[in-house]
């Protein structure tokens, strides 16, 4: 085990270059498996996630060569059809391979996805979908796995109830070598699948955005090797930005990601945060002189996103007044207010007064703990000070660090293979630009 150690109180200056994004990363790797043909994919970010889909990967026959950022992915003839528990239960988009390999093979075995616990995140959004494409799928409780079968997948009209990011991308990786033409209705908007499509259209797949929230896949019978390059984090960018504002710093974000942070945007805007558009896929963030108080509300994109309000509620711990964040898309995003009233902050949780909640959130109601609570009240400006943290999940870790690193004296962060998950090298970046921050043994 490891953990952060983080002297606080330090401006954070100079340039950082964004990683590749880990929800496209893991879902093209995912998509090696509908081809025998090589995958050379170039800016993969070194991420404990990704190497976890590796695993998954391997566990199937695939062959993983890594040189830096660049990965070569190979299949060949699949040759089982089952992810081992202690593979698969670690990552829970390793459920998103039932489709390639039922379109493949017509068998899969996958065990109930883990990955981080900040939702239930219902894997039957997309698990119906496959049913309804004419898999059969049972779920047998003793052994913890998802048992499917299918003698062939065939193309469907399907309505997501809710928004769902990876649900949509199962289904396009399932659609794209079925029978017949596939159209996915209130289907997900995030830049990420846009990602994934491009990649898998370069392979010779027939994909297209026809309507809003509506994706049409005409199914083809087989797909090629290809060479393609994974965007860059935009998640990354806004932990970055904020790191600057709340330290007091200057950092210039190289491969920023302008166009698809619109919300992120528009929200400094309301703050008074301080950033700068520069040519050549630059952004300069910098500490403003007063920090506004903000009314948040998450939602799936373009909205403001899911993972972004962790962020964005450090940020608020130093606005000149009471700032409030609403979750609707999980039911269980809050876990890092307890460790930021340890550090200092001072946040209160509530519930807010919506019509219809059933309709209003993303999540299941049921789903939902009796003592959860969907919003928080952040009362500021306060002065952060050096506490003991724990982390739960990867942004509520990136959180933590940028807490501490604002914060005055010396702080320690356990938990850290979760921040590991999403973000490569995250000290060594940070102490480029000034940061005090080790990694040392507990």
């Amino acid at each position: 085990m490891e953990k952060f150690v983080i002297t606080g109180g330090t401006p954070l200056k100079g340039s950082i270059m964004l990683g590749g994004a880990k929800n496209v990363a893991l879902k093209i790797c995912v998509a090696s498996l509908l081809t025998d043909d090589e995958l050379i994919l170039h800016n993969v970010p070194r991420i404990s996630d990704v190497s976890a889909m590796f695993d998954v990967l391997k566990s199937l026959g695939v062959t993983v060569n890594r040189q830096g950022s660049t990965v070569r992915i190979k299949h060949g003839p699949i040759k089982s059809s089952a992810v081992p528990l202690e593979v698969g239960a670690r990552l829970r988009t390793s459920s998103m391979v039932l489709g390639p390999l039922l379109a493949r093979v017509g068998i899969a075995t996958v065990p109930n996805p883990g990955g981080c616990r900040i939702g239930a995140r219902p894997i039957d959004r997309h698990i119906g979908g496959l049913q309804q494409m004419g898999a059969t799928i049972t779920y047998v409780s003793e052994d913890g796995f998802f048992h499917a079968r299918a003698q062939s997948l065939h193309g469907i009209t399907y309505t997501f109830e809710k928004n769902t990011h990876t649900g949509t991308e199962t289904l396009i990786l399932a659609a794209v070598l079925a029978r017949g033409t596939t159209v996915l209705k209130n289907a997900a908007e995030e830049v990420e699948i846009d990602d994934l499509i491009a990649c898998l259209v370069s392979m010779g797949a027939r994909i297209k955005r026809t309507a809003h929230r509506e994706i049409t896949i005409e199914g083809v019978s087989r797909l090629h090797g290809t060479e393609y390059s994974i965007m860059p984090d935009r998640n990354e960018e806004v932990t970055f930005a904020i790191s600057a504002m709340m330290t007091g710093g200057d950092i210039t974000v190289v491969h920023s990601q302008q166009q698809h942070l619109r919300a992120f945007f528009d929200a400094l805007d309301r703050a008074g945060g301080g950033y700068e558009k520069i040519s050549g896929a630059k952004t300069r963030y910098f500490a403003p002189k007063k920090i506004l108080p903000t009314d948040i509300v998450t939602v799936p994109h373009p909205g403001f996103m899911t993972d972004w309000q962790a962020p964005w509620a450090v940020l608020m711990t130093q606005a000149n007044g009471v700032s409030t964040i609403h979750e609707t898309v999980f039911e269980s995003r809050f876990s890092y207010v307890k460790e930021l009233i340890k550090i200092g902050a001072a946040i209160e949780h509530f519930d807010p007064q919506v019509a219809n909640p059933a309709f209003f959130y993303n999540f299941n109601l049921g789903d939902r703990a009796e003592d959860s609570h969907q919003a928080i009240r952040i009362m500021g400006p306060t002065k952060l000070h050096n506490a003991i943290l724990d982390i739960d999940d990867l942004r509520a870790g990136a959180t933590l660090v940028l807490a501490a690193l604002a914060a005055q004296g010396q702080s320690s962060i356990s938990g850290i293979e979760q921040i590991d998950r999403g973000y490569e090298k995250i000290e060594e970046r940070l102490r480029s630009v000034g940061a005090h921050i080790e990694r040392v043994k507990e």
